[in-house]
């Protein structure tokens, strides 16, 4: 069996690693792309498959921390499925749709996303573009505060955009987050709701990565880590993400994307002049 030490996954990396998590995985910054950044700073292999493993699984946290959140809107699609709310019926349609394309492009091209993209000059690449199209949409963002619609008059066609915009996000350092608000704003909803939906998508599409990851890699995960630095990443992870959705929606409204952009691009500028080649 391997040890901790062989993984180099301890206590003060997952908690490190979880934190990174949570405070990333719902702003438009990159959660995947932070913690692949993140892991050669604190000693961890490049490109380690058990490294890899750890930072998907650790999401469980961060999708905890949503169901706490918006609670109100799990228990209407529960009722919805029971046929009692029509509003939350329409809500999980909605999801199960944004959910599919996802579902279908990143069970095809899983492994090859994880063996050639999960490195940092592809995520800053990824994390330069981003930025640049958060600050030139931002325009539209401010226009949609006003103008978008709530989230329950979201269509399934709307719906399926989303589902479509998500998978750009399966290049590492794009950002779930971003391309999902972003893809919400475009077809009409307003910021706060367009962040909304995309922090309920987050639970099937983030669900969904981790039992796929656990039922491939599980068991050479918890041989290599032990227990402990996994429950403690999920813990840190459910925290901050906790704390970092209440602060996002806060800020959305009023302040926009363009901080975020700025960002990403000054974080990929680093990355490219500064990681080793």
């Amino acid at each position: 069996m391997l040890s901790i030490a062989a993984s180099g996954l301890g206590p003060f990396e997952a908690f490190v690693l979880g934190l990174v998590e949570g405070l990333t995985e719902f702003l438009p910054v990159s959660s995947t792309g932070h913690l692949i950044l993140a892991g050669p700073l604190l000693g961890l292999p490049a490109g380690s498959e058990t490294v890899k493993s750890f930072d998907i699984v650790i999401q469980v946290g961060a999708i905890l921390a949503v169901v706490g959140l918006y609670r109100r809107r799990m228990a209407m699609m529960l009722k919805g499925m029971a046929g009692k709310d029509d509003a939350g019926r329409r809500l999980l349609l909605n999801l199960v749709i944004a959910f599919l394309p996802a579902a279908v492009i990143g069970s095809m091209l899983y492994k090859t996303i994880k063996s050639h993209l999960f490195y940092p000059l592809p995520v800053a690449a990824a994390l330069a573009l981003g930025g640049v199209l958060m600050i030139a949409f931002d325009g539209v963002r401010a226009r949609r505060v006003q103008s978008g619609v709530e989230l329950d008059a979201l269509t399934p066609k709307q719906a399926l955009i989303i589902g479509f915009a998500q998978c750009f996000a399966m290049w590492p350092g794009t950002s779930r987050s971003l391309s999902t608000i972003v893809g919400g704003v475009a077809i009409g909803l307003k910021p706060a709701a367009a962040a909304e939906f995309s922090f309920l998508l987050a639970l099937p599409t983030l669900s969904a990565a981790t039992v796929l990851d656990l039922a491939r890699d599980g068991r050479t995960l918890l041989e290599s880590t032990g227990a402990t630095p996994l429950i403690i990443g999920m813990l840190v992870a459910f925290v901050s993400a906790a704390l970092a959705v209440r602060a996002f929606v806060a800020w959305l409204n009023h302040h926009g994307l363009i901080p975020f952009g700025i960002y990403r691009i000054v974080l990929a500028a680093a990355v490219l002049l500064f990681w080793p080649a």
